[in-house]
């Protein structure tokens, strides 16, 4: 009998917070296109992280990491802010007065694709919840 051959940690924490990322920008009401861009991922990539199968083998870059932590961490201080799940999973849809937003969402800001624009949110979320990080 064969040894089943070792897990890569890497990997496997790399697809794991892919999962979660996704679960997340679902939750927010992100459309794929949006989700796509904001973790810079294939199509087919954030297809397989939504049904949650065949990641085994996922290999992120330090872009594609950076992303999807920015996505765990915006919500991590939403999660901070508010209590209620409408206003916890709605937030991201809501129009945004904020000078940067300029009546958009930060769906719509992030749903863009550029690392600026994702950090930017994060930023402004993070000050929100009173940058404890």
């Amino acid at each position: 009998m064969q040894a089943a051959p070792a897990l890569n940690p890497d990997k496997t924490a790399s697809a794991t917070g892919l999962r979660t990322a996704v679960a997340i920008l679902d939750r927010w009401g992100a459309t794929g296109e949006q989700g796509e861009a904001i973790l810079r991922v294939s199509h087919s990539t954030y297809a397989r992280a939504k049904r949650k199968d065949g990641l085994a083998s996922i290999s992120l870059d330090r872009d594609q990491l950076t992303r999807v932590s920015f996505v765990l961490n915006i919500h991590a201080a939403l999660r901070t802010i508010f209590d209620n799940p409408d206003n916890l999973y709605g937030f991201m849809r809501m129009p945004n007065d904020n000078a940067f937003f300029l009546g958009r969402s930060p769906l719509e800001v992030m749903g863009g694709g550029d690392i600026v624009a994702v950090y930017e949110t994060f930023r402004r979320i993070d000050v929100l919840r009173g940058s404890q990080w």
